[in-house]
């Protein structure tokens, strides 16, 4: 299992489809969490870059907090991360499972 023997890649594919290393996620001390700086997080965890583990701690999240950016982004992609349309994209959801 790569967890277990500690082998991650280089680099990635971000979520704009460009080459993301260590070096190009946002800082750790990120306080204004845009669409992109989540995505490019969540990209680097699906991808192996990081342990979720290691993003709790660089950037101080609660486990829920990421584990709903991966939500967002495995059910309506980049979009689905913006604030300002979280009930709607919810919403859609729902009504996609009903029927």
């Amino acid at each position: 299992m790569i967890e277990n023997q500690k082998i991650r890649p280089a680099q990635v594919i971000g979520p704009l489809g460009e080459p993301l290393t260590l070096d190009d996620l946002p800082s750790p001390n990120t306080k204004r969490w845009v669409v992109r700086r989540k995505a490019e997080v969540v990209a680097a965890v699906n991808g192996g870059l990081l342990t979720i583990d290691d993003v709790l701690e660089r950037y101080g999240l609660t486990l829920e907090e990421f584990a709903g950016w991966q939500r967002a982004v495995d059910r309506s992609g980049m979009q689905g991360l913006r604030v300002t349309r979280i009930q709607h994209y919810r919403d859609l959801y729902e009504r996609q499972l009903k029927y």
